[in-house]
């Protein structure tokens, strides 16, 4: 295992440490919600094992009766001998087609999506390996995400959704990515960079010159996708490798977030949060505020050490 991971990752061989004779006497205690809090905001801190945190908030929001929104985050850390190996897969998916049908495309999204990457990396992570993965990240993805297409187009015709989904692995995050539901960069010195592209009406039509930024933002068309997952016979995902945001925060969300609150009112929420889970409670709350007009999801992953 040790040799996979060092391939993957480009891990130099470490010489072998002898274990001293004797045992320094230790003892442990809980720790107090000021550590917790310092740890998990990362506050200035260096630590040795490298390892991801990550929270998710949602809601209804204030004028839908139901949920289209799903979400699914998941995250592991493996280490030992072998260099720290952080794991996460983080998806959100924004249901358009009705009540019923809306759902069924999104839950199905997550699902099908989390299920076979998970499967994809379960020997990996949890057993020996025994053999080489053959597919790329950016393979693992596209093969997923098609699956998700085309079960939501047997099971739900009519029905679509968007899809955005962050596959970290060690240092780097794959991206699938389809309509307008966001990844953002999060930097400590304020920057929010917007690292999908929407794949709506009114961002085609700004991107083609006929709007203006602030023309976007009033645009009475705002929702209307140009493509989404479900949609159309044939899908064309955005797929690509970043490093994973350091300093800093990577942030999954449906526009029920984005699309209600600006840029530095989410910055600012995030850095003055304690840590992440209220990070993601207050940015609920605050989208909630601000009218609640569509369901709200965000998932906040911040990598330590």
């Amino acid at each position: 295992m040790a040799d996979f991971f060092r391939k993957l990752f480009g891990a130099k061989e470490e010489p072998v440490k002898q274990k001293p004779q004797q045992m320094d006497m230790a003892t442990t205690a809980p720790l107090t919600d000021q550590q917790i809090n310092s740890i998990v905001a990362g506050q200035n801190t260096k630590y040795e094992l490298k390892q991801l945190v990550a929270s998710v908030g949602q809601s209804v929001g204030k004028q839908r009766d139901h949920n289209e929104d799903s979400v699914l985050a998941q995250t592991s850390t493996m280490s030992g001998s072998t260099e720290s190996i952080p794991f996460g897969l983080y998806i959100v998916a924004d249901g358009m087609g009705g009540h019923q049908f809306g759902e069924v495309a999104s839950n199905a999204a997550i699902r099908i999506m989390g299920g076979n990457i998970t499967k994809k990396f379960q020997s990996y992570l949890y057993n020996l390996p025994t053999q080489p993965l053959q597919d790329s990240l950016q393979e693992v993805m596209e093969t997923s995400i098609m699956e998700a297409h085309q079960y939501v187009q047997r099971e739900a015709p009519g029905s679509g959704t968007t899809v955005t989904a962050a596959l970290v692995l060690g240092q780097q995050v794959t991206i699938a990515h389809v309509g307008d539901s966001r990844a953002y960069a999060v930097h400590p010195d304020g920057r929010m960079e917007v690292i999908t592209r929407d794949h709506s009406l009114v961002k085609r039509l700004e991107e083609l010159g006929h709007l203006s930024k602030d023309e976007a933002e009033n645009f009475p068309h705002r929702n209307v996708l140009i493509r989404a997952l479900g949609q159309g016979e044939s899908l064309e995902a955005d797929i690509f490798t970043i490093p994973f945001p350091q300093p800093g925060y990577l942030m999954i969300c449906s526009d029920g977030l984005w699309g209600v609150l600006n840029e530095n009112d989410i910055f600012r929420m995030i850095i003055d949060a304690p840590n992440l889970h209220r990070a993601c409670q207050n940015l609920v709350e605050a989208a909630n505020a601000a009218g609640g007009p569509d369901n709200i999801t965000v998932i906040l992953a911040q990598m330590i050490g």
